[in-house]
């Protein structure tokens, strides 16, 4: 089985377009491009990567799409498309001709319309994903779970990813609500979970292990071991620690799992969401 890094990004910084990215993240005001990740990757195993959107523009799918074509360890890409356009369905399938582009996030979490989610129009372009065989990204806050909900009970058939496990305000250790939506969330089947992105929600300068136990256990009990899926965040995990300090907190959590549930969370799921090809 592959050792996938399910979520992770390249970018050549742009202070214009990148303006996320304030005086307070100036680590990240940089380029991070695969030939930075590679080296990285190869020390910790993994195998390969899916990389994912950081800007809403359509050129950035074919910026992601040409680093897949020039790095084999990029086995996937999670693009961006305007959901409510009229066209959407043209796009998709022009979008749908190249192999490695494998679904599409929406930075919702920014929005300021919280429950953009559940407008016709962008629902509208959920129910054309699953005719081009597309996933979604789900990148929402936790003031958005609730409308998460609605969102993938509208559409079961469709496969869904919540990313950073719903970015939990893990620094304040704000638990209880983030738990029940969670919760309710993952009875629905076809949503998977990334475990990814925890370090940047806890405090960045004096996390511990500890810190994250308590969510983990919330995630790992409430999707089990089929739907949960490893992710670095890289770079942006470089706000608050290392690529090999966010793989040994999941290694230490996953350390008493099973082979085979290990196999599924550090690759297997990612290949099955995702509809990986693994070399024969």
């Amino acid at each position: 089985m592959l050792k996938i890094d399910a979520h992770q990004h390249f970018w050549v910084f742009d202070p214009i377009r990148d303006q996320w990215i304030n005086e307070d993240m100036s680590i990240l005001q940089d380029d991070f491009m695969p030939e930075h990740l590679q080296p990285i990757l190869a020390h910790y195993g993994f195998d390969g990567t899916v990389v994912v959107q950081s800007s809403e523009l359509p050129k950035e799918n074919y910026f992601q799409l040409q680093n897949a074509e020039e790095h084999q360890f990029i086995k996937a890409v999670v693009g961006w498309v305007d959901l409510r356009d009229e066209d959407i369905t043209e796009q998709l399938e022009e979008y749908s001709r190249y192999e490695k582009l494998k679904g599409f996030r929406t930075i919702l979490q920014g929005d300021e319309d919280r429950s953009l989610m559940l407008r016709p129009a962008f629902k509208r372009g959920i129910s054309q994903l699953k005719r081009f065989g597309f996933t979604y990204d789900i990148l929402v806050l936790p003031d958005q779970l609730k409308y998460a909900l609605a969102l993938v009970a509208a559409f079961p058939d469709q496969p869904f990813v919540l990313n950073h496990i719903g970015k939990p305000n893990i620094r304040n250790k704000d638990i209880n609500e983030w738990r029940t939506d969670i919760k309710a969330l993952a009875t629905h089947e076809n949503v998977y979970c990334k475990v990814s992105g925890m370090v940047t929600e806890a405090d960045n300068r004096n996390w511990k292990y500890e810190d994250f136990k308590p969510y983990l256990d919330v995630i790992f009990e409430s999707f089990a071991s089929n739907r949960v899926i490893y992710g670095s965040d890289w770079p942006v995990c470089r706000l608050a620690a290392t690529f090999g300090q966010v793989v040994n907190i999941l290694d230490s959590y996953t350390a008493t799992f099973s082979k085979h549930e290990r196999d599924l969370f550090w690759g297997g799921n990612a290949v099955d969401f995702y509809n990986i090809k693994v070399p024969v």
